[in-house]
Formats: structure tokens, C-alpha cells, sequence
């Protein structure tokens, strides 16, 4: 079969997979993407990503430097709140105790950020990617093979096609195959947590908030979304044990549906699940490495880390533009080795911050230690009754100076 030349090959086609492509493409370079998967990019579909993405202000800038954010903002969600709730206890349904709300306003005009669910942005990226013609998506097809040479690397895809690429991408998750094939070692933690996501409808409004409740085996989080059928609608992403979420999952809907209005503890009163639940085992991972011979890493094949603090993809997005401004300042790839090198360099101690700070706050969500559940609630008091430390901390998590 014939051998493809190409500037960029991109394993993998989640979000930041077909974000990449979409940037990549837009500097001129020709691109390919391809994931065993074709991307669901309909709520109610099997296998919908029913997790959403909050993109922080910097990430929104980024968007809009690529002609995205137009094609988004109508289903976009500002989140204006942060409110973090303790109910730490021993009392079942559980009891708010502490509540204090961070405000996007005591440090900028804008919102924290603005929400949207994963599916939609699937769908969105697909659209724009499929605009260019120097992009190529190729679903239902894995990489079964590749090699990195000085001049080039030599990608085998399953179905028996060749691609020679300057670049070689890996975005195709925490299991990466790019990765280990890059012999490129990880750091990892494991939690003995898992998380479910739904969609709730309620009967109080949302605020425009996101909502952290505290208790113990990690924080139960309310996201806001745009109304669903004249309802107020959030999705949750609610943490916890292995052995407590394997119990939820065997529990039928009307019980169910019990437990989310529990651990909620009525915040925004009567909850109705109307979607489907997905789970997925909490994890934080570090590579060692971003970056080898021809090869650099993004999003999760780069690192990992419990779902807190809208860290996730925004952090992905920051290795995407870090990557976007080093090609787009050289010429054709011609220098990659000193790129892939300034690439590493750039986001190593920024990655190793933040998920070393995640975890420690995953730490802490999750424990039912007393001691450790009013040191909680005593940080919470503290952080907010100071404004300076309110907002510097505010400025951090968005990643702003």
C-alpha cells in the first residue's frame, strides 16, 4: 500500500486530539487523526461523554484565536460561582455545615469559565476539522505500529496503511499506546475511587454556580447547564469509594435516585436523574517524559488527575497551545528536536504543580478521618475569609498572573 507523507500525525480523537488537529491544520500543516472510535455526539447516545469541560478564560482565548468559540458559545454555560459546601458527619442524609462561595467578579468581569458537555464539544470539533483540507479524520482505525527515525516517523495503522510524519502526537489517552511504544514511563496513584456522571434536572436554579459538596470519598459536584425542557440542569460528577459506588450502580433507579437527593443534601432541592450514568476509576498520572525522538505527548497520555478543580482539559489545552506557539514560529518542522525540547520544558513544573495540589485536595475531599474533615472545613474558613488569598488562589486555578 501506498505510504502517506505527512507534517503531523495525531493519535487519538478526543477532545483535545481534534482540538490539536483543528490548531495543527489551521497553521497549514497536513494533518491526520486517527482514533479506533467514531466520536458519539449526541446526549442520549450509547457511549455519550456525559462529563463536561469548564473552560477557564485562558482556554476560552485560545478557542477564539482558532474560530471555535462562535460555533460554541449559544450552548455555553458561564460558571460566575464557586461554592464549596462541607457536610462533613456522621448523619445520613447528610447536613450542610459550612458554605462559602467564590465569586468570579472579585477578580475579573468575566465568568471563572464556561461549561460544556463533552459530547457537544465532540460534535463541534468534528464539524470545524472536517472544514479543512489539510486535515484528515480516519475513525475506526488504531495505530498497530510505529517507528522513530532521525529524518521521520513511520506510523502502521490496522488496516495495513503507512504514514511518514515529521511529528507524531500522542493524545490517545491514559492507556496510550503512543506512549509505550515510546518506552516513555509514567508516575501513577491510585485512589481506590471511582466517579459516576449524570444529568440532573432541580427545582431551584443553579446561579450560574458549580458546586462542590464535601463529606467524605470525595466531593459530590454539581455543573451547571442550560435549561433542559424549561428545567433548571446540572450535570453531577459525584466521587467515591470503589465498594460505595459498585453498591450505587447495583441500586435500581427509583433508589437511585434516592441517594443522589441525599448526598446532594437538597441544595437545589428535588433532583431527577435524565441520563444515562457513566463511571470511571479516579487515578493520577505523571509521564516522566513529554516528549522523545519525533514524539510529544498531550492531555492524557501526558497526565492524569481526579476530576476537581476544572483542571482536566484545561490543562490539555495549555500543552496544545504550548505546542501551537513553538511550530507556529518555526518553519516546517525543520528544527522539531529543539521544539519537542522547549515543549518539555514549558509545561513539566506547571503539569507536576497542579496535579500534585489535585491530589492533595483528593486527599482531603475523600477523607472520613474527623480530624481530617475539620482541618477541611477550617482551610475552607481560612482561604475565604482572606481576601488576598481568596483571590490569589482564585488567579491560580485559572492559571491567570
Amino acid at each position: 500500500m501506498k505510504r502517506r507523507n505527512i507534517d503531523i500525525f495525531i493519535s487519538g480523537a478526543g477532545p483535545a486530539g481534534l482540538l490539536a488537529s483543528i490548531a495543527f491544520a489551521s497553521l497549514g500543516y497536513s494533518v491526520i487523526c486517527v482514533d479506533p472510535h467514531k466520536p458519539v455526539t449526541h446526549a442520549n447516545d450509547a457511549g455519550a461523554d456525559l462529563r463536561t469541560t469548564a473552560f477557564l478564560q485562558p482556554a476560552k482565548n485560545f478557542m477564539q484565536s482558532l474560530d471555535l468559540w462562535e460555533e460554541l458559545k449559544s450552548y455555553a454555560v458561564p460558571m460566575k460561582i464557586m461554592r464549596i459546601i462541607d457536610a462533613a458527619g456522621e448523619n445520613w442524609p447528610p447536613k450542610e455545615k459550612t458554605t462559602k462561595d467564590f465569586l468570579s467578579s472579585d477578580i475579573s468581569d468575566l465568568p471563572f469559565g464556561w461549561n460544556i458537555p463533552n459530547w457537544l464539544l465532540r460534535r463541534a470539533f468534528t464539524e470545524k476539522a472536517n472544514k479543512y483540507s489539510n486535515l484528515e479524520l480516519k475513525f475506526g482505525l488504531t495505530t498497530s505500529s510505529f517507528i522513530r527515525r532521525d529524518d521521520a516517523a513511520f506510523v502502521y495503522l490496522d488496516d495495513g496503511s503507512q504514514i511518514k510524519a515529521k511529528l507524531v502526537i500522542g493524545a490517545d489517552g491514559r492507556n496510550s499506546f503512543i506512549r509505550k511504544k515510546s518506552q516513555i514511563k509514567i508516575s501513577r496513584t491510585e485512589f481506590s475511587q471511582k466517579a459516576l456522571t449524570f444529568i440532573v434536572t432541580h427545582e431551584k436554579p443553579h446561579q450560574n454556580a458549580s458546586i462542590e459538596i464535601h463529606r467524605s470519598g470525595g466531593p459530590f459536584t454539581f455543573v451547571p447547564l442550560a435549561d433542559f425542557e424549561g428545567k433548571a440542569c446540572s450535570s453531577v460528577v459525584w466521587m467515591e469509594s470503589n465498594k460505595n459506588i459498585d453498591r450505587l450502580l447495583a441500586l435500581n433507579s427509583k433508589e437511585f435516585d434516592k441517594q443522589v437527593n441525599n448526598r446532594s443534601c437538597s441544595h437545589l432541592g428535588k433532583l431527577n436523574v435524565i441520563s444515562h450514568i457513566t463511571d470511571w476509576p479516579i487515578i493520577s498520572q505523571i509521564a516522566k517524559q513529554l516528549t522523545t525522538k519525533r514524539t510529544a505527548l498531550i492531555a492524557e497520555a501526558a497526565h492524569v488527575l481526579p476530576p476537581i478543580g476544572a483542571q482536566g482539559l484545561n490543562m490539555s489545552l495549555a500543552d496544545i497551545k504550548s505546542l501551537y506557539d513553538l511550530v507556529k514560529d518555526t518553519s516546517g518542522l525543520s528544527n522539531i528536536e529543539e521544539i519537542l525540547d522547549k515543549y518539555d520544558k514549558s509545561r513539566r513544573l506547571d503539569i507536576r504543580t497542579r496535579v500534585f495540589g489535585i491530589n492533595a485536595l483528593n486527599e482531603v475531599s475523600k477523607s472520613s478521618l474527623p480530624i481530617a474533615q475539620e482541618m477541611r472545613a477550617l482551610g475552607i474558613n481560612v482561604l475565604h475569609s482572606s481576601p488576598q488569598i481568596r483571590k490569589g488562589l482564585m488567579k491560580l486555578g485559572l492559571g491567570l498572573s
